[in-house]
């Protein structure tokens, strides 16, 4: 399993949060799409005060990498 299609095109946490989300959907257990769902919210929130445009895309890339690996395994 990889990304979702479009995830080239995220470029705002709003995005991102709604990319992650969907991600999660396609995770095989319940329990496991609630793991990460929960994560990805307390993420959310937590960068949530991030103002640096450089800083929101590091984090932007790095997130979808992780979802990427976690799809993949």
């Amino acid at each position: 399993m990889g990304p979702l299609p479009g995830a080239e095109l995220v470029q705002t946490p709003l995005q991102l949060y709604r990319y992650l989300l969907r991600c999660c959907r396609r995770l095989p257990a319940k329990n496991i799409q609630e793991h990460y769902k929960h994560a990805i919210k307390q993420s959310f929130h937590v960068h949530a005060d991030e103002d640096s445009p450089e800083r929101i895309r590091q984090i932007i890339q790095r997130a979808i990498e992780d979802a990427d690996w976690v799809m993949k395994k």
